[in-house]
């Protein structure tokens, strides 16, 4: 073959590679849960982008350098952010929803003894949450009259001092989805502490920078003890509990984000 249509060729390979990686971008945003039992799928994910990038052979990965795999987009932070220690004040006892925190199978990493969340909801209010990570403290108002099951659960973990040394297991970094995921105790995605309990505060919900939000497997109602903190614009559907935002320390987190996510 001819050098300049081999150059053509490698250049049109190039293209429905690319082509073929910003589909499945867009598609994992429609269709994405900011997960927690299925986290590891979504590793295998980050790395089929590199697949995907290399279709077409070695050959054509050795003769054309530009073919090399691109960065992945969903998977460990490269740069390591652990939660130290979590403290939770506000006007306790004001609380009157009603909670119930039926037992789950995400159990993994959970202490023992733990135990759940009061069944009457602990605050009301506005209720502040600091939150100290290995980079920096972050701080978190959350919002007990819009989301008070989750805020009681998230105090009651606090207070049992569940998130201690747990480290962030997942940053995704695509324009659609730019999140931080927190708050497993295996680090893997799929521990929890034992119980879930439904969705809050989702009608209408935006995803914009500084939101804190839960996440949950495919199932309904399967919040537990992951949580994510939105970085940038995110356009994920309104399936995923708000119950609070970020007012100090985003550059904690811009820190780990602009990191990027480990090979």
């Amino acid at each position: 073959m001819a050098g300049k249509d081999r150059k053509k060729q490698l250049a049109r390979q190039r293209y429905l590679r690319q082509q073929a990686l910003r589909e499945a971008e867009a598609k994992k945003a429609r269709r994405i849960r900011v997960l927690g039992s299925v986290v590891a799928v979504a590793l295998v994910a980050g790395g089929g982008f590199g697949i995907v990038s290399l279709v077409g052979g070695d050959d054509d990965a050795k003769a054309d350098p530009a073919a090399s795999s691109p960065p992945p987009e969903d998977g460990k932070p490269k740069q390591e952010i652990a939660l130290q220690k979590v403290s939770v004040s506000g006007k306790k006892g004001g609380g009157t929803a009603k909670c119930t925190y039926p037992d789950s199978d995400d159990d993994r990493g959970a202490p023992k003894g733990l135990g759940k969340p009061p069944s009457t909801a602990a605050y009301d209010g506005k209720v502040t949450a600091t939150v100290k990570t290995s980079l920096g403290d972050v701080k978190i108002e959350m919002d007990a009259d819009k989301a008070p099951c989750t805020v009681n659960s998230f105090a009651h973990l606090a207070k049992k001092k569940f998130f201690e040394n747990v480290k962030c297991h997942r940053l995704t970094t695509a324009e659609t989805l730019k999140v931080l995921q927190c708050g497993d105790p295996t680090g893997t995605g799929s521990g929890g502490p034992g119980y879930r309990f439904a969705n809050e505060n989702t009608k209408g919900a935006k995803y914009t920078r500084g939101v804190v939000a839960m996440a949950h497997s495919m199932q309904p109602d399967s919040n537990g003890s992951q949580f994510f903190i939105v970085y940038g614009d995110s356009e994920l559907p309104a399936d995923y509990t708000i119950f609070g935002k970020i007012t100090s320390g985003m550059d904690v987190i811009d820190k780990v984000a602009q990191a990027g996510v480990a090979a």
